[in-house]
């Protein structure tokens, strides 16, 4: 289908929860291959439906060349202390602070065809798991930096040169 925009900070989208899918139509099958599209460009571990502009709960991934999707995804378990890591967002661009993630984390949802998925690992694995499914629940990735690096990041927005 295409390659979408991201939506950057500032766009309400990314701040509301998203809706759970009911019917999978062919709305719901073009926003998955544009979920497709859009995060197989290269530097890309994940796009939530947000950040395309779309309020509704699904995200694509790409690690270490394994591209997929998730609709209706949800966290159903995590494993170890949360620990900071390096990360950035599409929607937050040229920015790169630790965030605090747990080691390892399961999602569960369903396919285009309502079966179950469930997808689960460490390292970015379970970094993307967790970072697509706050962009589903109107949360970015700075909610989960310290106050210190949170007030850092903010200030890096507001002297960006896309904000």
């Amino acid at each position: 289908m295409a390659v979408r925009a991201i939506r950057l900070f500032g766009d309400p989208v990314l701040r509301a929860p998203s809706a759970e899918i009911g019917d999978i139509d062919d709305g719901v099958r073009a926003l998955v291959q544009d979920l497709l599209d859009t995060v197989a460009l290269p530097g890309r571990a994940g796009v939530a439906a947000p950040q395309i502009g779309v309020g509704l709960r699904a995200f694509s991934y790409n690690i270490d060349g394994d591209i997929g999707y998730v609709l209706n995804p949800v966290v159903t378990e995590v494993r170890g202390e949360p620990e900071p890591v390096g990360e950035g967002c599409l929607s937050v661009p040229g920015l790169w602070h630790d965030a605090l993630r747990h080691p390892w984390a399961q999602v569960t949802g369903i396919d285009l065809d309502g079966a179950p998925v469930v997808l689960e690992g460490d390292g970015l694995l379970a970094q993307a798991l967790q970072h697509e499914c706050d962009h589903l629940d109107g949360m970015l990735y700075l909610s989960r930096l310290p106050a210190d690096t949170r007030r850092v990041a903010m200030r890096e927005i507001r002297e960006s040169d896309w904000f």
